[in-house]
């Protein structure tokens, strides 16, 4: 992978940091080829909704995820816009997918529950 910038050392060991979780490191897999609500979180990670809303946050406050409201609902999705995309992007190649979570999901009838 050729690099064409060179990216901010205190910005990538913020991103890290946030990623070392293993929580938040999942949400990003599942970002990447989905859009999911904190319900479907709260579902796959069997935590409370409180707790999911504070991952996404700190996810969104660094400007990794961005949210779009349906409804009364908010979808959350990678942001694809963020300088640190593909160093991102590059991160989560090395992992398994995680699609199996929302096909589990979908088998319980519990995929985007709160529509």
């Amino acid at each position: 992978m050729e690099v064409t910038s060179t990216l901010d050392i205190q910005k990538v060991a913020q991103i890290l940091k946030l990623l070392g979780d293993k929580t938040r490191l999942t949400m990003m897999k599942l970002l990447e080829s989905n859009d999911c609500c904190v319900c479907e979180f709260v579902e796959i990670f069997k935590t409370s909704q409180p707790a999911i809303s504070q991952h996404l946050r700190k996810l969104r406050d660094a400007g990794l995820v961005k949210e779009k409201r349906k409804g009364q609902w908010i979808f959350y999705s990678t942001n694809k816009e963020n300088e640190y995309y593909p160093f991102i992007k590059g991160l989560l190649a090395y992992l398994p997918t995680q699609d199996n979570l929302l096909t589990d999901l979908e088998s319980q009838g519990l995929r985007i529950s709160c529509e």
